[in-house]
């Protein structure tokens, strides 16, 4: 059996997961605390380092499923990456911080 080709579609077309605008086809806009913030989900085999989620104060490490969020207008500095459950609970609980007075916050 001869190996798949990867053709390019025919007649110049691009394929429909490809986005030429430059952002995800999952990325979504969701409006929290009166801002506008774009949220992407990561796949676990995209998640390659440690994170550390706003929502909890704990460490998500390489190959967990995350969402990085961040305010619309805002720079890539100011992406945070937080676990699923965390985002979605991010207006019934409040984060118990319990790191040292001098700890960097991210």
């Amino acid at each position: 059996m001869s190996p798949r080709r990867n053709r390019p579609p025919r007649g110049g077309e691009q394929p429909a997961e490809r986005s030429t605008s430059g952002s995800s086809a999952l990325e979504r806009t969701e409006s929290w605390q009166g801002e506008e913030w774009l949220v992407r989900p990561v796949a676990g085999a995209a998640a390659g380092k440690y994170y550390r989620c706003p929502g909890c104060d704990q460490e998500i490490p390489p190959g967990v499923g995350h969402l990085v969020a961040w305010q619309q207008y805002a720079g890539v500095d100011d992406r945070r990456h937080w676990h699923r459950a965390c985002w979605n609970a991010r207006d019934r609980r409040s984060a118990r911080l319990q790191r040292s007075r001098n700890a960097p916050r991210y």
